[in-house]
């Protein structure tokens, strides 16, 4: 059942736990969660987003998984994360200095699990963050410590210019990127 007003309401703000794992090959990196991925406690949980299809169209995991199922990821060497970990009904609610703080975290934890490549989905937050206002989709030149960095487009229902089957071709290079 989905959440109610007042629950997503209440879930302004809230935290959602990090999905690590062991040797991981890609943490992917939302933007910061949205309201109704906090009410739920599932990372990319709202109806319309298309991050756990694209996942799978591009041949990370072997099914298509639901949110609920987010706790399976690091069997297939994956990981989530967000550049900022207030939720919030949308990412226009964060200030720049959120992804810049959100930046310098978001390298912590880089360097503490080594993932062997960190995936930003959005391209936005990741020229804030990171300070690199010309980035744009796909492999970065700068990576974090030994970690490459690759962004991703945002796989918001919102983000009417990328497609499922576009979104899905960029996963698809980042995960050949691997081999």
């Amino acid at each position: 059942m989905p959440p109610t007003r007042a629950e997503l309401e209440a879930a302004a703000g809230l935290t959602l736990d990090d999905v690590l794992g062991p040797s991981l090959d890609v943490l992917f990196c939302g933007i910061n969660p949205g309201l109704y991925s906090a009410a739920t406690g599932h990372h990319f949980a709202r109806p319309g987003n298309r991050f756990w299809p694209a996942l799978y169209r591009s041949g990370f995991t072997p099914r298509l998984l639901a949110p609920a199922e987010q706790w399976e990821l690091p069997s297939y060497g994956l990981g989530i994360t967000n550049v900022v970990a207030r939720a919030t009904a949308q990412a226009a609610e964060l200030s720049p200095e959120e992804f810049r703080e959100g930046g310098v975290r978001l390298a912590e934890l880089v360097e503490k699990v080594r993932p062997k490549v960190l995936a930003v989905a959005g391209v936005t937050a990741y020229r804030t963050a990171f300070g690199r206002p010309k980035a744009a989709v796909g492999p970065q030149e700068t990576g974090i410590g030994d970690t490459a960095v690759w962004v991703l487009p945002n796989p918001s229902g919102l983000n009417a210019h990328w497609t499922l089957d576009r979104m899905a071709a960029e996963m698809r290079r980042l995960r050949e990127s691997l081999t």
